[in-house]
């Protein structure tokens, strides 16, 4: 127990305290004001020579000595942080023996001499152990409130342990836990004689409640489950608090290791301990015994450095205030890797001390409660390390998972442009002072957002989104708003401002990229060099901030020639490995062959000294160490039943070895943690790893072997490399294939060439998968899909699903020029309407007739129970529609009124209406199938690689075209989509009997500038439709295939809607120019010259058998996709070579076994083989006559003299079935063939 003296009162969570009283460890008031003559004689003096004592760099967390106004004495203190102005840095100063916070120039900063920094700091910052804040929780629906947690205090409580504190006449503490740079108390006080402990008098007044231990302290006060805390029922030891502890400054600092008792470096201490979280605990003023055994019953929280518990008690006891941690020089924190309690990774290239907390975070005051108001969760891990260097105006670049997030860079930013008098010196004149890049038009539309919503609380930025199309006169008319300092616009955008007003950026002092791997790897080399130079000016700030989710190599180049010692965050492993110069390799094997290959690996890594493989299973360990122990090669082994202990093996790990020798460990991905390795050079993956997260974790055991490009200067052509990771990829991880491909190439490693087959192999298996998912909407509307990997959508066509969709009847089913109505936009070039007949338009007669019968009020009747995909009649916006229900919600359907998802089966529309307003739809009124087809507006695209329409398009598209009939020339069919160009909009003037052209949709496009011409469109997708696997359903063939022999002839005749996978097979010979009809006589001109019969070709076949099995030959050259299905009568086979479809419906003269039949096509033809049933000899090979099908006699003699043919009159019957055969060819012989 010790009295102290309360100095500064936050809140009863943090508050700072001196302790009072006299002592042989205690440091008496009258040694504090001796040290303040002293300095302030000393100071005081030395400004003479004030430039000798000003310190050469200032960072966060310095030492020094500032002159307090208020106090009017010099005082030593803490930098907290530090801010540029016009013309110096303002730093913020923490007053480490008075508790308070000041701002001061940095040229009135002096460097802290080593003889007043021998007294420990006055100032110890406490909170109440256990004692955590609660707040009022007011329920409105059930109007109750009642007392839950809360993460801050209320001020209610504050003001409470203020007015307390203020009131007693003793105050003493009794040190528990050490938590951070706090130390938990219980806090006695004596108020009117009584003794009253602060803890449990807050929480008896429900200010606040008490914790739970933690399962893993040590301290026996776990066991304690009273509610109340008192001194008497805690079996605590006093602590005396100020244990002696004096090392000479700014000097590398010798410890005890406790275990071996031998000298330790602290710098040691720093890279081994800090960046792995193995720091062992060191004793005291060299002695052997920890501060546990020191302090009993003191507990620490799980999983929390020992060391780093020491480095903050000793801040608390020792008189060496300047170094927490132990760190050798400022060079070690050029490389520092962190993992955080939770797991959590991080590569920094600069120290930052972290800001975890809202409420410590550097950002001005109003922007916090605009954020808390908004219930913002974080900051969380990635935004708590980036947000204290760009406050301060630093060069950032950061890689995370959150790196697509606008608010990692945000609020610091707009906490930045609070400081006005930092652009005193910038011209006046209009322009902003922050350049915010996005890639693309909705990303921008996002940060805007955001911007306009947390600027509302600090000074007026009137921020701007500018986004600029292809129409010069758009970007020279652009106007900026008066005192508009910051804008938001897009990497195309920003060359076409350039372009205009170059002078408009005259101003700019900061500029972000958000997602900066897209950026530069789509946007032009140009774009990022104009964007980039900035005039540099001595009095203004000057900052580049750059965030992301992936590194690559252009990223380097943006660091090197245009940052300024750069802040770099990296907190994701896999990132920072190609960051940090990892090699990558990937061996393809089978996994038969993984330990063969192994041992290939180790016979050609001699300069690896320190090697892991990794195994998913204890099996594979044991089987991998047998497997080195067999071919001598010494090796350890780890898992949770091996005899060894990870003491052991990291005694062996860690010893020192000569040059050459191999430490090879197999382990599995459970030990990792436990182990805590970080100085591996090669890691091996035996087995492949089970989530990208666990693979980080394995190139983390070889963090401390990162290359830091920026201490080496060189980015471009870098040979150094120390780490390596090889992957085994077998045949078991075919679906992890794309993935590997991906990050190799962005790690720019050497790509087997096996590896390319197999993706494409892997690739197509994923898009098996999707059979039952619609086709990808990019591939439709524009003819490819960017992001096809993770798309989770088709993207080939399934014949069963894309065409057998049902069709209005009065589709033209030939390529021709129909009536369309569009009457849902879902974008600039996607509609769903009605194709309207110019005879006698059905639909429209029906929906008279349904608006008749539902203007009688007795016929409006309710649906008692809605049934899913069922049809019912809905009134809206004076109109009755046919709805058919998609989806009724489980919990909904309990209620007695409850929402439903319909679909307009008339309009192609969706939409949620409560269940009560679907009405009984008569069965007559469903005969006509549903109206609504999708039309898509052929070769045209969003301009800047751009996939999604800017909302100014579609608005505009939607206003001139929606319920207007259009004339549209149909260029591709697919199920129920059509695809037209061009659509025009034709005005009949009835008087003149003539009609005019009012606007071409996909005209009106381009002439806003926000589109542009997409010639590979219909290319693709004809080259998509020519490599279908027609024959994918046996009862799609029945439709337009009949059992006996089929011809050409009758095969060109079919409907075009029949034979859509026909007509898809070949390429359109249809023109497609930006402009190519004026009017619709020219639509039907064109028409008439281009129409082309497509056909289908019977190919050539000739067989033979044995015993067991009939042979077919299919003469097919140059074979591009084939399908065989076989059946127990049937077998059918399917192929196209070049613009030719080919198709053999063959039903057979006898049964075969399907499952024991094969296909495989060599050389230039397609080899089909059938298993029979029974054994016995075939007459002929089909059960009805086909021209184009014949016995093969090149094996004639071959099964003579094998005896395939029973001897005798059935031999003799079959030689004359097979001359039957031959003479029936012979006769056909005029009939077409695909020669």
């Amino acid at each position: 127990m010790m009295e102290v003296l309360i100095l500064e009162i936050e809140d009863p969570g943090c508050f700072w305290v001196t302790v009072k009283g006299y002592g042989p460890y205690v440091v008496n008031e009258i040694e504090y004001k001796n040290l303040n003559a002293e300095m302030n004689q000393f100071y005081d003096k030395s400004c003479q020579d004030a430039d000798e004592m000003k310190p050469l760099m200032l960072e966060e967390g310095q030492v020094c000595v500032v002159f307090s106004k208020e106090l009017k004495c010099w005082c030593r203190a803490v930098i907290k942080s530090i801010m540029s102005c016009t013309d110096h840095y303002l730093t913020e100063c923490f007053l480490v023996d008075y508790a308070k916070y000041i701002s001061v120039k940095s040229n009135d900063i002096r460097v802290a001499v080593e003889a007043f920094m021998q007294i420990p700091y006055r100032a110890k910052q406490c909170g109440l152990y256990r004692t955590k804040p609660v707040t009022l929780h007011i329920n409105f629906c059930e109007d109750t409130a009642k007392i839950v947690p809360a993460k801050r205090w209320d001020c209610a409580a504050t003001q409470y342990f203020q007015n307390l504190l203020k009131a007693t006449t003793q105050i003493k503490a009794q040190l528990c836990a050490i938590e951070g740079d706090r130390f938990d108390v219980l806090l006695y006080v004596t108020i009117k004689n009584e003794k009253v402990c602060v803890n449990d008098d807050l929480v008896s007044k429900n200010f606040a409640r008490f914790e739970e231990a933690k399962e893993n302290t040590e301290s026996p006060a776990n066991d304690q489950e009273s509610q109340t805390l008192n001194v008497e029922s805690l079996p605590l030891k006093t602590v005396n608090p100020a244990l002696p502890f004096s090392p000479v400054l700014f000097q590398e600092k010798i410890c005890m290791n406790l275990e071996t008792d031998h000298a330790v470096s602290t710098s040691f201490l720093f890279k081994k301990g800090l960046h792995s979280h193995q720091v062992s605990s060191t004793g005291l003023n060299g002695s052997t015994g920890s501060i546990v055994k020191a302090m009993p019953g003191l507990p620490f929280k799980e999983n929390t450095t020992l060391s780093l518990h020491a480095g903050r008690l000793l801040q608390f006891l020792n008189s060496d205030p300047l170094k927490t941690h132990f760190i050798k020089d400022e060079q070690q924190f050029q490389n520092f890797q962190n993992v955080s309690t939770k797991g959590d990774f991080v590569f920094l290239s600069n120290k930052i001390e972290p800001s975890s907390v809202l409420e410590t975070a550097p950002l001005f005051d109003d922007l916090k409660k605009e954020l808390i108001r908004k219930k913002f969760l974080g900051p969380n891990f990635t935004e708590s390390y980036c947000w204290p260097p760009i406050a301060r105006g630093c060069d950032v670049l950061a890689i995370s998972p959150q790196g697509n997030d606008p608010l990692l860079y945000v609020p610091p930013v707009l906490t930045f442009l609070q400081s006005e008098s930092c652009y005193k010196s910038l011209p006046s004149r209009s322009g902003p002072l922050a350049l915010i890049v996005c890639p693309g038009w909705k990303k921008a539309q996002l940060t805007f957002e955001l911007l306009k919503t947390y600027s509302r609380c600090s000074r007026p930025l009137h921020p701007m989104l500018i986004i600029v199309g292809q129409n010069r006169e758009e970007a020279r008319n652009v106007k900026i708003h008066r005192g508009c300092e910051v804008i938001v616009t897009t990497p195309y955008s920003l060359l076409r401002l350039f372009e205009h007003h170059s002078l408009l950026f005259l101003r700019l002092c900061h500029l972000v990229f958000d997602e900066i791997e897209i950026l530069f790897s789509e946007a032009s080399e140009q774009y990022y060099r104009k964007s980039i130079i900035i005039e540099e000016r001595l009095y203004s700030p000057h900052q580049i901030v750059a965030v992301g989710t992936c590194w690559n190599r252009h990223i380097a180049r943006l660091m090197k020639e245009f940052m300024n010692d750069p802040y770099l965050v990296i907190t994701t492993v896999e990132e920072a490995s190609i960051y940090g110069n990892v090699q990558q390799v990937v061996q393809l094997c089978l996994n038969s062959e993984r330990i063969a290959v192994l041992l290939r690996i180790l016979d050609f890594t001699p300069n690896v000294q320190k090697m892991l493989i990794f195994t998913n299973s204890i099996n594979e360990a044991e089987m991998v160490h047998q497997a080195l122990k067999s071919n001598s090669v010494f090796s350890l082994k780890i898992h949770k039943e091996s005899k060894f202990n990870f003491k052991t093996v990291l005694e062996h790990w860690t010893k020192k070895y000569s040059s050459g020798t191999h430490v090879v460990l197999v382990l599995t991905d459970d030990c990792m943690q436990s182990l805590g390795i970080t100085d591996a050079t090669c890691v091996i993956h035996f087995s492949f790893p089970p989530s990208p997260r666990i693979f980080g974790q394995r190139l983390h055991n070889m963090s401390e072997n990162f290359h830091n490009v920026l201490e080496k200067g060189s980015f471009v052509d870098q040979e150094y490399t120390k780490a390596r990771s090889v992957l085994l990829l077998t045949e078991n991880d075919a679906c992890h294939a794309p993935g590997v491909l991906h990050y190799l190439k962005r790690a720019e490693a050497e790509i087997p060439p096996e590896l390319h087959d197999f993706t494409a192999r892997a690739l197509e298996a994923e898009e098996e998968k999707k059979l039952e998912r619609p086709l990808c909407i990019y591939l439709k509307t524009l003819g490819f899909c960017k992001n096809r990997r993770v798309c989770p959508d088709r993207h080939h066509i399934n014949v069963q699903t894309d065409m057998s969709q049902n069709v209005p009847d009065k589709i033209t089913p030939t390529p021709g020029c129909v009536t369309v109505v569009p009457l849902h936009i879902v974008n600039a070039t996607n509609y769903f309407g009605r194709i309207v007949d110019k005879q006698k338009d059905q639909y429209a007669i029906l929906a008279e007739e349904i608006n008749e019968y539902f203007k009688k009020p007795s016929n409006n009747v309710s649906v008692e129970k809605v049934e899913k995909l069922t049809l019912y009649g809905l009134y809206e916006e004076t109109f009755f529609h046919r709805v058919q229900v998609l989806e009724i919600s489980p919990k909904e359907e309990e209620k007695l009124f409850f929402n439903v998802t319909i679909k307009y089966i008339d309009e192609g529309r969706m939409s949620q209406v409560e269940s009560h307003r679907l009405l009984e739809l008569p069965a007559r009124f469903q005969c006509l199938p549903p109206q609504a087809v999708e039309f898509i507006v052929c070769s045209v695209k969003p301009i800047d690689n751009e996939i999604e329409w800017n909302p100014r398009v579609t608005s505009h598209i939607y206003h001139k075209i929606k319920g207007k009939p259009h004339e549209a020339k149909m260029v591709l069919t697919l199920g129920n989509t059509i695809w037209v160009d061009p659509m025009v909009r034709v005005t009949r003037l009835s008087n003149l009997k003539t009609s005019v052209n009012e606007y071409n949709v996909r005209s009106e496009i381009l002439s806003m500038g926000l589109g542009t011409d997409n010639p590979e469109h219909i290319k693709q997708l004809q080259k998509l439709c020519r490599h279908v696997k027609v024959v994918s359903h046996e009862k799609k063939l029945e439709t337009f295939i009949k059992e006996e022999a089929v011809s050409p002839e009758n095969v060109s005749n079919l409907p075009n809607i029949q034979e859509s996978a026909t007509e898809s097979c070949r390429s359109s010979q249809m023109t497609l120019e930006s402009h190519p009809y004026d009017g619709v006589a020219e639509v039907k001109e064109a028409e008439d010259s281009t129409l082309h019969q497509h056909k289908c070709f019977y190919p050539e076949i000739k067989w033979f058998q044995n015993e067991e099995t009939v042979t077919a030959k299919v003469k097919i050259a140059s074979i591009v996709d084939y399908k065989c299905e076989f059946s127990k009568e049937k077998v059918v086979f399917s192929a196209c070579s070049g613009d030719k479809l080919y198709l053999a419906d063959m039903e057979l003269h006898q049964h075969i076994l399907a499952e024991k039949s094969a296909c495989v096509i060599k050389d230039k033809e397609a080899i089909i083989v059938l298993t029979k049933e029974k054994r016995e000899s075939w007459c002929k090979l089909l059960k009805n006559k086909n021209s184009h099908v014949s016995f093969d006699f090149e094996h004639w003699e071959d099964f003579e003299d094998k005896g395939p043919f029973p001897v005798g009159v059935k031999k003799l019957h079959c030689t004359n079935v097979v001359t039957e055969e031959l003479m029936d060819s012979s006769e056909d012989s005029g009939t077409e063939s695909d020669d």
